[in-house]
């Protein structure tokens, strides 16, 4: 019998118990390009029944992590990157806006987490991270959304080891930072910065002890190769990813790729359960390209694996559905949202004291 098949069989049993803590499954960093190959290429309800199954072994909640994702501070960007409408180097009609302030962005994380997300997200648009008063104030928007009780995570371009250190001190959750593809197709979309120096900021926030967020992009003209490609990067870091985002591209007016084609849905199902059965205990996220995704793909992805989406009506600069689409789809589909835990503020006015002893 497969070993997903053996999985599948004892899953009904346990996995659905809300006694039940999630478990931790035994990884591997050592795919080749080969066997990852063998997963991606099998027939789509095979694939995904097999995700499925790894599944509900990592993740036994039927729960979806809402994640809220703030542009603070948009445009300008002095990278290349042929599918972004932020890039200095094309007209979009994007405007360069200034780093969004402190309270501005503890105002919008605090509506964030009212609307249902757990987590909040902060981008800028630099090429990377420059000491100074803007990195300064970043770091003071990290402990605001901690001091919320909401997961925090930002993109801010490459980081390097000191830069690193600081946010992990303020306490920062995950730093983000996409590889977009593999490395063969890589210089086909982006010339001002290389995969070795996304892989060194990986690596010094890797060393920083913080968590990883890193994933890719697919409809970018890329071949099915270079999506085996950059999951492989991505499963063969001596430690995977601990969110992994998968985003279908966004074609923008503008940007050298305005006129790509939009992915297949059924793709981006296949990379999702790709991905999940080769990082089992990865949070997969759901993230750009959801306003094309009917509800039955929506769920299609859920069922392969995704385990969190970004709410809000943009993701960035793009159109994403709004949180009373999110809802009413989660809902349907039998899904709860990932709560997140009380501020302190919170605790104190409901009677608590916050060490789960039941006091209130």
């Amino acid at each position: 019998m497969p070993e997903w098949l053996g999985a599948a069989a004892f899953f009904p049993l346990v996995l659905w118990s809300n006694a039940m803590q999630r478990p931790n499954l035994p990884t591997r960093n050592d795919w080749t390009r080969d066997e990852i190959a063998a997963i991606y290429n099998k027939p789509l309800m095979e694939l995904v029944f097999e995700a499925a199954s790894v599944h509900k072994q990592a993740f036994p909640e039927p729960q979806v992590q809402m994640s809220t994702l703030l542009s603070i501070k948009t445009g300008g960007c002095p990278e290349n990157c042929s599918y972004c409408p932020q890039s200095a180097h094309y007209d979009t009609g994007l405007e360069r806006e200034k780093l969004l302030d402190v309270e501005r962005v503890l105002h919008d994380a605090r509506k964030a987490k009212a609307e249902g997300s757990s987590r909040f997200c902060m981008g800028a648009a630099w090429r990377q991270v420059r000491d100074g008063k803007e990195f300064d104030a970043v770091i003071e928007m990290v402990k605001g959304v901690n001091a919320l009780g909401m997961e925090s995570c930002v993109t801010l371009g490459m980081v390097n080891q000191d830069q690193a250190q600081r946010l992990k001190e303020a306490g920062l959750g995950y730093y983000n930072h996409n590889l977009d593809t593999s490395p063969e197709y890589y210089e086909k979309i982006i010339s001002t910065r290389t995969y070795d120096d996304r892989l060194q900021t990986l690596e010094n926030v890797r060393n920083a002890g913080l968590n990883v967020c890193s994933g890719g992009i697919i409809g970018m003209g890329e071949d099915h190769n270079d999506r085996i490609g950059l999951l492989h990067t991505l499963a063969t870091q001596p430690q995977h990813p601990e969110s992994v985002p998968i985003n279908a591209l966004v074609p923008v007016e503008g940007t050298p790729l305005e006129e790509q084609e939009r992915v297949d849905p059924l793709e981006l199902v296949r990379m999702i359960a790709t991905a999940r059965i080769i990082m089992p205990n990865s949070v997969v996220r759901l993230s750009a390209g959801r306003t094309h995704l009917t509800e039955e793909a929506h769920a299609l992805c859920f069922l392969a694996g995704a385990n969190s989406m970004f709410a809000g009506e943009r993701l960035l600069t793009t159109p994403n559905p709004g949180e009373n689409h999110d809802k009413q789809l989660l809902t349907k589909l039998g899904l709860r949202p990932v709560e997140a835990p009380a501020a302190e503020g919170e605790l104190e006015m409901a009677g608590g004291c916050g060490s789960g002893c039941g006091c209130a």
